[in-house]
């Protein structure tokens, strides 16, 4: 079999998939669970929320070489204050009480793992968090992104791994 040339790193429910089989997709996250989510909405008054990636992996260290992705997608927990047990939390995950450590490695490890001219799709809600502020915690520069979602909080932010010079590992540069 060919290597997957995509790599999503916390894929949750693979909620932004069109495909949430796509094989050309390795679905990774730290988390494997399923959930009974109150849904008046939906048929008996519930939905199912299941979490089962294809390797249970940490965003923070991932377990591929060096330069293997083509694209890697990036949509880690943005949650910090929300209680483990509430249903944001289990639908998206939490962040832990070093956070800015965590995405930092993230990102890290997400260009690590990305072919050089590689792209990189990074999702943030800003919530709790700024988008301003989480883009300090990589050096790389931002393509393009945009706004979506309820009062424009959810982000998405395209990135390109340069060619030639290998990523540099400690974050300070990103912008808005």
């Amino acid at each position: 079999m060919t290597a997957r040339p995509v790599l999503d790193a916390c894929c949750g429910s693979r909620m932004f998939w069109f495909d949430r089989a796509d094989e050309r997709a390795v679905f990774g996250d730290i988390r494997q669970e399923r959930h009974e989510l109150a849904d008046r909405s939906s048929a008996g008054g519930s939905r199912s929320l299941i979490i089962e990636p294809d390797q249970v992996i940490d965003f923070r260290a991932l377990p591929f070489p060096d330069d293997h992705f083509h694209l890697v997608a990036f949509d880690p927990p943005h949650l910090i204050q929300n209680g483990s047990n509430g249903w944001l939390a289990k639908k998206y995950g939490k962040l832990g009480t070093d956070w800015r450590e965590d995405i930092r490695g993230g990102f890290s490890e997400c260009f690590r793992v990305l072919r050089p001219l590689g792209t990189l799709i990074f999702k943030w809600n800003e919530h709790e968090v700024k988008v301003s502020d989480i883009l300090k915690l990589t050096n790389q520069k931002p393509l393009f992104g945009n706004r979506c979602g309820k009062n424009a909080k959810s982000h998405w932010v395209v990135f390109m791994k340069p060619a030639g010079d290998p990523i540099e590992t400690s974050g300070t540069g990103g912008g808005e």
